[in-house]
């Protein structure tokens, strides 16, 4: 059957990738490969409760990406979001905005050094 199965990836431009990855491996602790990216098993995604991949479209007015002024943001699933916002507060980046009542799980927005939201997602066990 020919079905997509998931999000193959994330690309993007970056004024100055190498530093944009460094930032990333200081604040995230994310470990980039030669070619200049980062493939995620799927298999931790895959054991963690609640956990999904989510492909959706925004209005053109929303201001959840704010204050981001790019038309994107980037969702990263977590499975300890006080442990990644510790390891990120370490490295000098802190939260502009958390939920932790959310019915989806738990969520932290931080800003990336050219602007871009990232959303720290920690899932919710579904029943």
């Amino acid at each position: 059957m020919a079905a997509i199965l998931g999000i193959g990836g994330i690309f993007f431009k970056s004024q100055d990738p190498a530093q944009l990855a460094d930032w990333y491996r200081r604040v995230f602790d994310l470990a980039f490969a030669d070619w200049g990216g980062i493939a995620f098993p799927i298999t931790p995604a895959a054991a963690q409760p609640g956990a999904c991949q989510v492909f959706s479209a925004f209005p053109a007015a929303t201001t959840y990406f704010a204050p981001s002024e790019k038309p994107f943001m980037i969702n990263l699933m977590v499975d300890d979001l006080d442990g990644v916002l510790a390891r990120a507060a370490h490295a000098g980046v802190e939260p502009v905005w958390r939920d932790d009542a959310d019915p989806n799980g738990r969520f932290a927005h931080v800003i990336d050094p050219e602007g871009t939201k990232i959303e720290l997602w920690e899932p919710k066990a579904t029943a």
